[in-house]
């Protein structure tokens, strides 16, 4: 008897069981490399690096799987890490409801600015975004609270569930890590779920999403909403991190790095704002002490992705050869 021929379903399923034994592969790999990581490099240089992943990813949210565009991160960004410096250091919070209060914070500022963000489309959006967050730039230079040039200082670490010295760089470290990986795990379960399937087709096409029935307002609003939250738990924990809060946090600057950081490893896919984010901060930790701008270097090296990789790190490999054998998909 000849062997049947395999049907479409039945190659598309076996691509998504070796995409999915791959992924874990790597999901085990990258833990073991993050959890040793400290034995080979500086854990302040580390903890950097996974409080801006966590933000690009966030950040990649809604631009990668809702097609919004967004100038004015930088709002939840710093703007969670004034609330988690302030109710640390003021009020005597412990770090874990500091950072809670931070992304709280950051998910209110995003109802606001999103409310009225997403009435517009394309280049609207971001422009309303930007002005938005530039209002809160100044505010938080005016404020009191936030103590305006010189920001929020010496914010103790304190003590984790009240018995974990943060103040120990090792126990800081693997804080980091966790909550790093706890939004991760956050993003992935949103994007995998109904709210995130239909937000990828009101980003393939809108029109036909509300042809459906869909309030495609409502479902914009929940995304901005949950990246501003996500991008706001990386904003306080960066705080602790470096025991300070400051307008760099909440400068137009800051919005422009984590797209940047997103364009590099990749839109859409979801571990490719983490290398780019890697790339970006490893370059301004590295080249921090030279005599050459970091800027011009950074430029060029976004220049060199955008003609050579115009999918991003992550997302030619996803494209490539050796990613489509893997079963690796890119999705814009």
């Amino acid at each position: 008897m000849s062997d049947a021929i395999p049907t479409t379903a039945t190659v598309r399923s076996e691509r998504s069981s070796t995409a999915s034994k791959t992924y874990m592969a790597f999901l085990a790999i990258g833990i073991l490399l993050l959890a040793i990581a400290p034995m080979f490099f500086y854990p302040i240089f580390l903890m950097k690096l996974l409080c801006f992943a966590l933000f690009a990813c966030a950040f990649n949210l809604l631009l990668g799987y809702t097609g919004l565009l967004s100038f004015g991160h930088a709002t939840f960004f710093g703007g969670a890490a004034y609330f988690t410096a302030h109710v640390v250091k003021e009020w005597g919070f412990p770090p874990e409801i500091g950072i809670l209060v931070g992304a709280a914070g950051a998910a209110g500022l995003g109802l606001i600015m999103g409310f009225f963000a997403i009435r517009r489309q394309g280049i609207y959006f971001a422009m309303i975004t930007l002005a938005l967050s530039q209002m809160f730039f100044f505010f938080c230079l005016q404020a009191k609270f936030t103590h305006g040039e010189d920001g929020i200082q010496s914010v103790p670490r304190g003590h984790l569930f009240g018995f974990i010295d943060l103040a120990d760089t090792s126990n800081m470290y693997y804080f980091v890590l966790a909550v790093f990986l706890i939004g991760m795990v956050i993003i992935w379960r949103f994007i995998n779920s109904p709210f995130g399937m239909i937000l990828k087709s009101i980003r393939e096409n809108e029109q036909r999403a509300i042809s459906l029935g869909y309030s495609v307002a409502r479902y914009k609003l929940g995304a901005f909403v949950m990246s501003a939250a996500l991008a706001g738990l990386a904003g306080g924990t960066k705080a602790l991190v470096f025991q300070f809060a400051t307008l760099t946090d909440v400068g137009w600057q800051m919005s422009g790095e984590v797209i940047l950081m997103t364009l590099l490893g990749g839109i859409g896919t979801l571990i490719g704002p983490v290398f780019g984010a890697g790339l970006v901060v490893t370059l301004q930790n590295y080249l921090a002490t030279s005599q050459f701008p970091v800027t011009i270097i950074t430029g060029v090296v976004f220049m060199v992705c955008v003609l050579l990789f115009r999918r991003g790190i992550i997302g030619e490999f996803y494209a490539s050869r050796l990613g489509r054998k893997l079963g690796f998909e890119h999705r814009r």
